[in-house]
């Protein structure tokens, strides 16, 4: 699965912005797809999935009630929206595409493809 990211950029602190990852394979539905960030000088972290078939969606508390993913299984895209944005949600973003089971979902290691990564910039 080859994985292209868009649509990060500098943002005031309460902006939006939506995330695009545009997905090269054949049965894009049949993958769980995930976003991660990483903040500078920090490790890679969680930040939501959306689970494969079910497309239940799962997210990390930092950004619940202010994050959405979403995909369109026909344009082979899947999005994060991301409302009221702050200045601890800048990081570089990254999307990420597997067939894992549910309790690997939190950690980078269990992905196999991943994007090129997007900055997001959230000034105060």
């Amino acid at each position: 699965v080859q994985l292209q990211a868009s649509g990060g950029g500098l943002v005031q602190a309460g902006d939006s912005l939506r995330l695009s990852c545009a997905a090269s394979v054949r049965s894009f539905s049949g993958v769980t797809m995930g976003w991660f960030r990483q903040p500078p000088g920090k490790e890679r972290e969680f930040v939501a999935c959306l689970w494969r078939g079910t497309g239940r969606t799962y997210y990390a508390d930092s950004v619940k009630g202010r994050f959405t993913i979403s995909r369109d299984n026909a344009k082979n895209t899947v999005y994060l929206q991301m409302n009221s944005l702050k200045p601890d949600d800048t990081a570089v973003y990254y999307c990420a595409g597997g067939n894992l089971i549910l309790s690997a979902m939190y950690s980078p290691d269990n992905y196999h493809s991943w994007g090129q990564g997007t900055q997001v910039t959230v000034s105060s």
